[in-house]
């Protein structure tokens, strides 16, 4: 799914993050069925989940509060979910090898769905229904604990190679 190159109405701006919305849940379902099912206990692994699937539950809240403040009809949570399936449910975690490959696969999906989408916010003159600066402050750190996440991630990858 492309974000795009412009974003050039409330309703599209909404559509974008209710799809936002939806790959951080799968982030954090993905985070907590990896620590519930890790084959050996492992301290630093289940803190990087943790840590991750309370950030993704953090994201969640706060694009949602942003799609309320839109004066926009959102769109059912079933097709939005169709959507993100489609285009990002392709794999499942054990489609990776290992639980520290399918958390980088899903950090680093979520950072370029947002500097995508950043991107498009910042190409379009058009105005929205919310105070751009704010949005594009939000969107930028989440972008960045995105971004955190995946050197994390690395980081123990490489510790362990």
């Amino acid at each position: 799914m492309s974000v795009g190159n412009r974003v050039t109405s409330d309703h599209q701006l909404a559509r974008l993050l209710q799809i936002g919305i939806v790959l951080e849940e799968v982030v954090e379902a993905r985070a907590q069925h990896h620590t519930e099912t890790l084959e050996e206990p492992d301290d630093e692994i289940e803190a990087l989940l943790v840590e991750a699937a309370e950030e993704s539950a953090l994201h969640r809240e706060r694009l949602e509060a942003i799609v309320d403040e839109l004066d926009v009809d959102t769109i059912p949570f079933e097709e939005v979910n169709a959507l993100v399936e489609a285009q990002y449910g392709q794999t499942k975690p054990e489609d990776f090898d290992g639980v520290l490959y399918d958390q980088l696969c899903n950090e680093e999906t979520a950072y370029k769905f947002y500097d995508d989408l950043i991107g498009a916010i910042r190409a379009s003159d058009v105005p929205f229904s919310i105070d751009r600066d704010r949005l594009l402050e939000t969107l930028v750190a989440i972008r960045e604990e995105e971004a955190d996440g995946v050197e994390a991630v690395t980081k123990i990858m490489e510790r362990r190679e």
